[in-house]
């Protein structure tokens, strides 16, 4: 039996973030529901990026060299420590930077509120983490994150998979997020898997309305590991299921310059791990 027990947990709970920091302690995962962004908003951001996925005006937003945000084609990137290119195209948006002009009243709206809501559950995290674990901390995690122009906001597509899939070949591959914390509204479809610390993977709960929280390697590394970065994939459907899936995950990001432990600033990691996952 497993002890992946990941806790849905209602925004306007007043142990809210008690329950939050339980959770991403113990799994790395936690699901936030009655959050202030709107199933309308949600299906308004999904339909505007899947019709943007559909033109091929698309490859002329192709990220430039010595650029972070703009398109990035099918199998761009891959995993750590994959050889195989996953099966996705996506998006980089980030709050500085421009977006197509089709998604832009959707998509900065959807960005606003998704970063606001990451900095309320660090403030959790800052509020209830043990005081042994914040003392880990080189500032506090809200005061990483303010004035960052990191926070990425990544439109995931996954397009239907073609009949030439080689073997080892998936949408995602297992990995682990290198930010401090990760968002992510419930995608078009379902897919998104993690790993316990028996090696199990678990279904990630995709109802309608959730937010599903994760923690990255950065919070990993800053609080010595209280909050673990917990493995996850995203699968490959089922025949009768191979049609495209959709995902807006956004990634909180510290400035460049804060340090993470005694070893690394964020800048130096993230520069590590993009070239990791060919991204640079």
């Amino acid at each position: 039996m497993s002890d992946f027990n990941v806790l849905a947990i209602a925004y306007d709970d007043p142990d809210a973030g008690v329950k939050f920091s339980k959770s991403l302690h113990e799994t790395g995962f936690a699901i936030l529901k009655g959050h202030p962004i709107s199933k309308n908003e949600i299906d308004q951001m999904y339909k505007a990026w899947s019709n943007y996925f559909t033109k091929d005006d698309r490859f002329k937003d192709a990220v430039q060299p010595g650029e972070v945000h703009g398109y990035y084609g099918y199998k761009s990137e891959n995993a750590k420590g994959s050889a195989q290119k996953d099966l996705k195209e996506f998006y980089h948006v980030y709050e500085s930077k421009p977006v197509p002009a089709d998604v832009e009243s959707e998509t900065r709206s959807f960005q606003k509120k998704m970063i606001a809501i990451g900095a309320e559950l660090l403030d959790w995290l800052d509020n209830h983490m043990p005081s042994e674990t914040r003392s880990k901390l080189s500032q506090s995690l809200t005061d990483m994150i303010s004035g960052s122009e990191h926070n990425l906001l990544r439109v995931l597509h996954y397009p239907p998979l073609p009949d030439n899939v080689e073997a080892g070949e998936v949408r995602a591959a297992a990995h682990e997020d290198i930010n401090l914390i990760t968002l992510l509204v419930t995608g078009s479809e379902p897919g998104l898997q993690a790993k316990d610390s028996k090696g199990d993977w678990h279904d990630v709960p995709c109802n309608s309305g959730y937010i599903t929280i994760n923690s990255g390697d950065m919070l990993s590394k800053a609080t010595g590991g209280y909050y673990p970065s917990t493995p996850h994939r995203v699968v490959n459907p089922p025949d009768q299921e191979n049609r495209s899936r959709y995902s807006m995950p956004l990634f909180v990001h510290p400035r460049p310059e804060v340090q993470l432990d005694e070893k690394q600033t964020a800048g130096e990691y993230l520069d590590e791990r993009l070239r990791e996952i060919g991204l640079k």
